[in-house]
Parts: structure tokens; sequence; C-alpha cells
């Protein structure tokens, strides 16, 4: 399948295009034009754009949108807002105008109810009205929200479901993993779940 990453150059995104690419998919990289695309592999396409300022043609010929992008820890509430809410209620509502059958949103525990007097009130925030906007369209959809990210590899030592520590660790490797699986399989259609490394 052809597959559009969104934040492709992150760490959790690298991994992901690697991934989707070992698989046999044609991984398609939405990069800045400031990116550094030195850790993508030869195998994937690099379409330029930025997700504050997406191009409505940008989803054009795939059949899945992963989004994998963030705007970072330390950055403002406002780039908060433009990247994590209005970059992927842009990117949705453009995939639904162009034809692409699925998409998958890498989102976080609490985002389904955000806590408004904890630290990650606001991007909590951003991220339910994005997961909120994907689930009210008409795109096939699934929706991963691990716990807090590590940059380990895959250990293919995963829990799902309602049981996972909200305290607990996910590693990035295994992350990407299921964001590729969450692509292809019938079984993530509709699904969200939240998700942890079981170290």
């Amino acid at each position: 399948m052809k597959i559009l990453v969104a934040g492709s150059t992150g760490n959790t995104g690298t991994r992901l295009v690697n991934e989707l690419c070992e698989r046999g998919h044609q991984p398609v990289a939405l990069v800045r034009e400031s990116s550094d695309t030195g850790s993508l592999p030869d195998g994937a396409e690099l379409r330029q754009g930025d997700l504050t300022d997406l191009d409505e043609h940008v989803t054009e010929g795939c059949e899945v949108v992963i989004f994998a992008a963030g705007s970072g820890g330390d950055t403002s509430a406002e780039m908060t807002d433009k990247v994590d809410r209005d970059g992927a209620i842009a990117l949705i509502d453009i995939a639904e105008k162009t034809g692409v059958r699925r998409f998958v949103m890498l989102s976080s525990v609490g985002a389904d109810n955000p806590d408004p007097e904890g630290d990650l009130a606001h991007y909590l925030k951003a991220k339910h009205a994005a997961d909120e906007h994907l689930k009210n369209s008409t795109l096939e959809y699934a929706i991963l929200r691990p716990v807090a990210l590590t940059d380990d590899g895959p250990t293919g030592s995963v829990r799902l479901g309602d049981d996972v520590d909200p305290k607990g660790k996910a590693a990035r490797g295994d992350v990407a993993n299921l964001l590729a699986d969450a692509a292809e399989q019938e079984d993530w259609t509709g699904a969200v779940r939240l998700m942890e490394t079981a170290y």
C-alpha cells in the first residue's frame, strides 16, 4: 500500500517509515523543506509539506495516512494547537477529499478525558480534538494511545487495553510496529487502543 506518514522524520516516524518499507509497502514521507531526511530509507518517497500549511493534494494517491507527528514537549501552546490539533484536523479533511481509505492516529493516554489540571492538559486537549474529528469523519480510523514514550527499539512485548498502567512506558519501536499493524489489519478498524510496553 501507499502510506503517507506525517511526522516521518521524528523519533517514532523514522522507525515507522523503515518498518513500512520492510513490510513491502510504499511509504510516502511528509517532510518540511528544512527536515533532515538522512535516517529515512531509500525506498521512501519524499513529499514536501508543512502541517501548519498543508497543500490540498498532499495525500493524493495514498490509501492510508498515519499521523505520527507532534509539536514536541518544549513548544508553545500555540504551536501545539497548530500541529497536534489543527494540522491533524486539516490532514483528516484532505484525506477524506482525496480518496484515502484509512487514517491511523498516534494519540496519547489521557486524550479521551484530559485532566484540566495536569501538566499535559493543553497537549491532551489538542489530541482529544483531533481524535474526535477523526472519529466523526467518513474515514476508516484507528487510534493508538501509548503511555510515556522511550527511545527503545521494538520489544515485541506490549499490553493493549484498559489494564494499561497510565504511569508505564512505551518503547517507540513497539509504537511504530503497532502503527504499521493498524494500517494493515482489519481488526484495527474503528479501534481506540491504550498501549504500553510490558518491560
